[in-house]
């Protein structure tokens, strides 16, 4: 019985030792020491057994169990190793390999969509300013007629910096007051057709809003300028955009800083 035995374990090492990949080596696992593998049906004997026999018998079978164990784990580590340098050598990149050169970068969408939306005003007559993103209280609020308790002015609403003499500016209507100051101081005088675009800042951060995004905004000063004229311009510049007729509905809303409002 006990040669039986040794039989068995010589030969699981063997099979064993020959397996060549870690999926061969599971199988062999399975064929010796699965429920039904052929070390583990060694224990059904323990029943025709009695006293001594049975006792070493046991712990001969639990032995040689023990060494497959041991003897699998370790071909499994080779294994493993083996496999990984393969893998390695197949996907090893070959810095030596001549360069595929480059290519040249293109612009952001939105820088895209800015310049376009640029273009389209200046061909029907807006000229493009700019303006800075840290404005002063001035400019960014009192000059455009929000009261000292709007709620933009809030600390939750909009991005103080410093002492709080300053802000990140919340929308680019402060390009249009310096826009007239600078007309008036260099003595000029109206029309004035221009268009502000930029990027404004607000503490907004959700899945709909970003604190950072970008604003266009026209100002055209001039006699006899009416809502009809503004429908107009705005009708022109969006068949030019999306490059079809469209159609432009005006509703009334209310901003106590800007009167009539829509």
């Amino acid at each position: 019985m006990n040669e039986s035995l040794d039989t068995l374990q010589q030969a699981a090492e063997r099979s064993i030792a020959e397996a060549v990949d870690l999926r061969a080596l599971e199988q062999c696992r399975v064929e010796w020491l699965g429920k039904k593998g052929r070390i583990t049906e060694q224990l059904k004997q323990l029943a025709q057994l009695t006293g001594y026999e049975k006792k070493a018998f046991g712990e001969k079978v639990n032995r040689i169990k023990q060494a497959v164990t041991e003897r699998i784990e370790s071909r499994q580590t080779t294994l493993a190793a083996a496999a990984l340098e393969a893998r390695l050598a197949a996907e090893r990149i070959d810095v030596s390999l001549p360069a595929r050169g480059e290519r040249a970068g293109g612009l952001h969408p939105i820088t895209r969509t800015v310049q376009r939306i640029e273009r389209l005003f200046n061909d029907l007559g807006f000229s493009t300013v700019e303006g800075p993103e840290i404005e002063d209280d001035f400019h960014n609020f009192s000059a455009l007629n929000i009261p000292e308790f709007h709620p933009a002015r809030a600390m939750h609403d909009t991005f103080y910096v410093g002492n709080g003499a300053k802000v990140l500016r919340t929308h680019t209507s402060p390009v249009q007051i310096r826009t007239l100051e600078a007309l008036l101081a260099g003595g000029g005088a109206p029309p004035v057709r221009v268009i502000a675009p930029g990027r404004v800042y607000r503490c907004d951060s959700d899945r709909t809003h970003s604190p950072m995004f970008h604003q266009v905004e026209g100002l055209y000063v001039a006699e006899n300028v009416s809502f009809a004229d503004l429908q107009h311009e705005l009708k022109r510049f969006l068949a030019r955009f999306f490059e079809r007729e469209v159609t432009v509905r005006f509703r009334p809303s209310y901003f106590p800083f800007t009167e009539p409002s829509a």
